[in-house]
């Protein structure tokens, strides 16, 4: 392509610091050995993006370009990619697959090249810890590598998955974190079985994706659980069978779970990143053999006490990244299946909005008015 090799300069939401975003032209250089730029197409405003807004999340730098589920097309490529080529359409990935690390390689609980650097260690660079991008004269930080808040990024070779030629990049952009962490998080992580009960705390985009999840696992009973009863019906669209509002209740919502099933549930998923909700949730399946999965987000350095008789009894207590998917293997079967109308993921878009209006979308996230917004290029 013409721009192979060249810095381009295109528009990005720059995050200067903590609070709003502003529109800005900046330079995106070529990528270097094992590195791919992509053309953005479409990208899903996601909470996590809001957390980094706040200031929330760990190890953040600023100035810095958010955004981390997108979808574009394959601008160029660095020395030694093989894995595709210019046109290709991808999926940058904020959870990376190498395939040749111990955690590639062996089972699906182990699978993770850098879910230290995710977890514990700064993204805001590439791993050759330099950036690609520049505004003002001043380097701007990467988000989770992939900051996909740009018409153009460059990412590493093993964070992005390609993805079936016929995908609609403005619908599968979701695949690149809130589906596929809600969806995988029942299908892979609590492994939920037919015939079993479900709750599900929170039902923005991660928990309606679980929701989803569950339904497709064969769950017969879905109790969603928000304060937010706008979302009820979209809840049962995608599967629910009951949802309620811990505000309509005195006592505790647990106890209102375990009332409703008689024991507790056999899956509680907590999509929210509230301590309260967390323990709730736990609480809230059953006590000998229930599992609860954690999906919501913390702020930075928050920490839990719980009482351990809530383990001690039997209950199995687990967290989720990304669904518990091996990503650049699972995420275009994904889109496959998707494809294949085995599931109808496009149900979570509420909004679409051009890029210029990409604080528009966080004010609708803020008010509870939108499952996903997906911004235009």
């Amino acid at each position: 392509m013409a721009t192979a090799g060249k810095v381009i300069r295109c528009r990005a939401a720059v995050a200067w610091a903590p609070g709003k975003l502003s529109v800005e032209e900046v330079e995106v250089a070529p990528p270097k050995a094992g590195e791919v730029r992509i053309k953005l197409v479409a990208t899903g405003i996601c909470r996590t993006d809001e957390h980094l807004l706040q200031g929330c999340f760990p190890n953040a730098e600023f100035p810095v370009i958010p955004g981390h589920e997108g979808a574009g097309i394959v601008e160029s490529v660095g020395e030694g990619v093989t894995s595709m080529k210019p046109g290709d359409k991808v999926i940058p990935l904020c959870l990376p697959q190498c395939g040749e690390c111990s955690f590639s390689l062996h089972s699906i609980k182990y699978k993770y090249l850098r879910l230290l650097h995710s977890i514990s260690e700064p993204q805001h660079l590439l791993p050759d810890k330099t950036t690609r991008f520049s505004c003002k004269g001043k380097q701007i930080h990467h988000f989770l590598w992939v900051s996909t808040f740009a018409e153009y990024t460059v990412v590493p070779e093993y964070t992005v998955a390609k993805i079936d030629a016929a995908a609609p990049l403005d619908k599968v952009c979701l695949f690149g974190c809130g589906f596929s962490t809600g969806y995988g998080a029942a299908i892979n992580t609590a492994k939920v079985k037919p015939g079993s009960t479900c709750a599900v705390f929170g039902l923005g985009g991660i928990g309606l994706s679980v929701v989803m999840g569950c339904k497709a696992a064969g769950a017969s009973r879905i109790i969603g659980v928000d304060i937010n009863k706008d979302k009820f019906a979209k809840a049962k669209e995608l599967g629910a069978t009951d949802c309620i509002n811990p505000r309509d209740f005195q006592k505790p919502i647990q106890e209102v779970l375990t009332e409703m099933t008689g024991q507790g549930v056999d899956y509680s998923f907590e999509a929210i990143g509230h301590k309260d909700t967390m323990i709730a949730a736990l609480a809230s399946c059953n006590m000998s053999t229930g599992v609860c999965v954690m999906i919501g987000e913390l702020d930075s350095g928050s920490e839990i006490s719980i009482d351990p008789t809530l383990l001690l009894t039997g209950r199995t207590w687990k967290g989720t990244v990304l669904g518990g998917w091996k990503t650049r293997e699972c995420i275009p079967k994904l889109v496959s299946s998707y494809l294949e109308k085995k599931f109808n993921s496009d149900l979570l878009i509420t909004h679409t909005l051009p890029f210029a209006k990409v604080n528009e979308g966080f004010e609708l996230l803020r008010a509870g008015k939108s499952i996903r917004t997906v911004l235009l290029f």
